[in-house]
């Protein structure tokens, strides 16, 4: 796969990625630096190897406070992408612990509406920015066993569209990728009978994430855009 930067031009930006010590993460920060921008990875911890490279935030976004202040020390934003959130399976609605329900909501919507509550100001002060939600194609409906996670990325979808209603007259987009399955070590080891070809590399979908963050996509508002791959 090529690593040149491509037609997605993000030079000048400042660019935040929250969840950026997983694959995805990791994969959205990388492809936004080779398109141009300056990148802060935001996570709630880094490997020490990693701890005293330029741009690094460790910081518990579930933590308004925390957020707000971390967002302080980096300055301008142009863009963020919202990539921190988690998904587990669990037992049938009836059974689903207060604690399992409450864990799927914290890592994917309370991190993104306390990322978003202290990056949007600076963003309408500026008159620009873009922001980039990641929902999920499999909670477009419900199923089995994953309530929770299901509902946790629904509401992630409706706060995108919400937001873009509220913000696209200020010039800031707001839209969000709705991956399939994507090709990551950890789903490997979770469903070694199935073939990863058919999955989503999470190098396809940072190219669609950075394109979303770019000048070019600034006629874009609200979309709930799939990246499903094969599957």
């Amino acid at each position: 796969m090529s690593t040149s930067a491509g037609p997605v031009d993000l030079a000048g930006k400042v660019l935040v990625v929250t969840g950026a010590g997983g694959a995805l993460g990791s994969a959205v920060a990388t492809r936004a630096e080779q398109c141009g921008a300056q990148v802060w990875r935001v996570d709630l911890a880094f490997p020490a190897v990693d701890s005293m490279r330029e741009r690094r935030v460790a910081v518990d976004l579930g933590d308004g406070a925390a957020t707000r202040a971390a967002v302080a020390e980096i300055g301008r934003v142009d863009a963020l992408c919202n990539v921190a959130g988690g998904f587990a399976m669990g037992p049938a609605v009836h059974e689903l612990p207060d604690e399992e329900w409450d864990a799927m909501f914290r890592i994917n919507v309370l991190t993104l509406r306390n990322a978003v509550r202290a990056v949007v100001p600076g963003m309408l002060a500026a008159g620009r920015g873009a922001i980039v939600n990641v929902g999920a194609a499999g909670a477009l409906r419900g199923g089995a066993n994953v309530a929770a996670y299901a509902a946790a990325k629904s509401t992630v979808m409706r706060l995108t569209e919400s937001m873009s209603q509220e913000l696209r007259g200020q010039g800031i987009n707001v839209n969000a990728v709705l991956p399939g399955t994507l090709d990551t070590p950890r789903n490997r080891a979770d469903m070694p009978g199935a073939d990863p070809s058919r999955w989503v590399a999470p190098q396809d979908l940072a190219n669609v994430i950075c394109f979303l963050c770019s000048d070019a996509a600034r006629a874009v508002h609200g979309a709930l855009v799939p990246v499903v791959g094969l599957s």
